[in-house]
């Protein structure tokens, strides 16, 4: 541990971190990984490149289902790496899905791609010895990985529906521009994983945006067309709503320092809604990116992760003081914010048209798992899609996929693929399109309980419910799972949040709204999966009988005082 003290503003915060001793020794994120990679003795990576590889894209995992088993036998778990892709606004062509969808067979022990709710795709059971070659193939089809884990500005989200407008096109444009402009300078991922030639050692290296020693935190940017809120803006650190007028993106309202995740227990640790420092011209998109990043990476805790991200950074230092401190670095002011509202946050599943005349498919996954499974081969049905589409795809932050610029006269050969390989179905009811979990077992190291194995058969249970208090077949509850309050299925945005706490067990929040701008509230804590059905059956009972007309659930459990509505994050979510 560092005994170097971080000052800001005048305020000790205490050491810094072993964290930032990681960082500030790695020689610009290289550590000894190479060599790490060439050690037979273990499928792991060891000491600070456990860490280091994060910087990278990947995490190193085991499947905890067998670890005990395996204990037994005097092994050590299976290690396995998980990859994730860096992809601007989810997009994605056919040539690439192509190559994807080969070498996740080729180079993973599960042979499935995994639509995150970050808007790109990951992998999951990737041995050592091939995690090399997974990083090539994928940079042979102009993917990477960097930057998309750890201390780093994460893949910027930007609304993936189809387009509505000219305004769509040019968002996309600059979610690309953003995810470049903060990707680091150094060379540390070429070297390792491409076989780049070494840097000259009298060369000194920079990161001119991201500093030595990174951002004292993960970060996450996103970009969203009003109405639509698909990419739950209060969730990430810096947010861009766009602002249109006769059709023209002319701007966008700057949101600042949202987040989910929190510590079981640990109440300086909260989720919170991001606030509106205002409107800036487009033209100044960058230079405020810039300057909210910078000042993070300045002010950020650095002595404690648990509270490092944006969020508790505007807590501490007061929301006037980091708005002006990016003003000064922006050399602009905000103006006063533009009005927008935000009404919905799904997936618009099915056939629509853009305005350029094409088709656009919007295409169910649940739980953005793309696997072969008894009667519904999605992923043979995804590659069959790439062999003929001409347009591309697009991954949604509800990890959905969108099958993009179809022509007309291609439209009846896309939908029989779809169809004939279950991905497309007809009877999948509003209740499971508007559900959502995160990856947990058995591959994610941080989960306390199911999410994505238990969220299908949990949503059953509760179309049930739906349907025996004679709610129309139309409505549903946005409901999330996560296996552990780090907030990756943003369960903290949700009507029905449910938090992992143990094998089996939640906490149940309430409260959300249907256009992702409040915080669900605790109503009952570490309660079994059972007790959850229980008290989802009597609510959703009252809600039935007590509704006002088209009111939302989470809108009712709030009006009749079930739980009382979170309006500060930390004062109301623990009050």
């Amino acid at each position: 541990m560092s005994t170097k003290e971080q000052v800001v503003l005048g305020e000790v915060l205490g050491p810094l971190s072993d964290g930032e001793r990681l960082k500030a020794e790695s020689n610009f994120l290289r550590g000894t990984i190479a060599e790490d990679l060439q050690n037979p003795i273990t499928g792991a990576v060891t000491g600070d490149n456990f860490t280091l590889i994060r910087f990278h894209g990947m995490y190193l995992q085991d499947d905890r289902d067998i670890r005990a088993e395996r204990a037994k036998q005097k092994l050590e778990p299976l290690h396995t790496l998980m990859v994730r892709a860096r992809l601007p606004a989810g997009v994605i062509t056919p040539t690439q899905w192509i190559g994807v969808d080969k070498w996740a067979d080729e180079h993973t022990l599960y042979g499935s791609i995994r639509l995150t709710t970050r808007q790109t795709f990951q992998y999951h059971g990737i041995l050592k010895p091939n995690i090399k070659k997974v990083h090539k193939a994928l940079n042979s089809i102009g993917i990477d990985s960097i930057g998309t884990a750890a201390d780093m500005n994460r893949n910027v989200l930007c609304t993936a529906n189809p387009y509505q407008s000219e305004v769509h096109q040019e968002a996309y444009e600059w979610s690309k521009k953003i995810s470049e402009h903060f990707l680091p300078h150094a060379r540390g991922y070429a070297e390792v994983w491409l076989d780049a030639e070494k840097i000259d050692s009298t060369v000194q290296e920079e990161e001119p945006i991201l500093g030595r020693t990174y951002l004292p935190r993960k970060f996450k940017t996103t970009i969203a067309i009003p109405p639509l809120n698909d990419v739950d803006v209060h969730a990430n650190d810096l947010n861009f709503v766009a602002i249109e007028e006769n059709g023209k993106l002319i701007g966008f309202n700057v949101l600042v320092g949202g987040g989910l995740a929190m510590t079981h227990g640990d109440t300086s640790t909260y989720p919170r809604r991001a606030d509106d420092f205002g409107f800036i011209p487009v033209e100044q998109t960058l230079a405020f990116a810039e300057a909210v990043v910078t000042t993070q990476r300045g002010w950020g805790n650095r002595s404690n992760r648990k509270n490092a991200k944006t969020k508790y950074t505007l807590d501490r230092v007061g929301i006037d003081v980091f708005k002006a401190e990016v003003e000064k670095r922006a050399g602009s002011q905000f103006e006063a914010s533009r009005p927008y509202e935000f009404t919905e946050r799904g997936d618009r599943i099915g056939w629509s048209e853009g305005i350029d005349g094409k088709h656009y498919l919007s295409l169910f996954i649940e739980n953005g798992r793309i696997l072969d499974y008894p009667g519904k081969p999605l992923k043979t049905g995804m590659l069959e899609l790439a062999k003929v589409h001409k347009g591309d795809f697009r991954i949604t932050a509800n990890q959905n996929l969108i099958v993009a610029g179809v022509a007309t006269d291609q439209k009846e050969v896309i939908e029989s693929i779809a169809i004939a390989h279950g991905l497309m179905d007809a009877s999948t009811s509003e209740q499971r399109k508007n559900s959502m979990a995160c990856v947990a077992f058995p591959t994610c190291p941080l989960a306390m309980a199911e999410a994505e194995r238990f969220l299908p058969s949990f949503v059953t249970d509760v179309e049930g419910i739906l349907q025996k208090h004679q709610l129309p077949k139309e409505e549903s509850i946005i409901l999330r799972v996560t296996g552990c309050p780090n907030g990756c299925g943003r369960a903290m945005l949700a009507e029905v949040g449910l938090v992992g706490k143990a094998p089996g067990r939640y906490n149940l929040h309430l409260g959300g709204n249907r256009s992702g701008t409040r915080v669900p509230k605790m109503y009952k804590e570490n309660i079994t999966d059972k007790q959850i059905l229980e008290e989802m059956d009597s609510l959703v009972a009252r809600w039935s009988k007590e509704r006002s007309e088209n009111e939302a659930f989470g809108d009712f459990v709030i009006r009749v005082g079930i739980v009382e509505e979170v309006f500060i994050s930390k004062r109301d979510f623990y009050a």
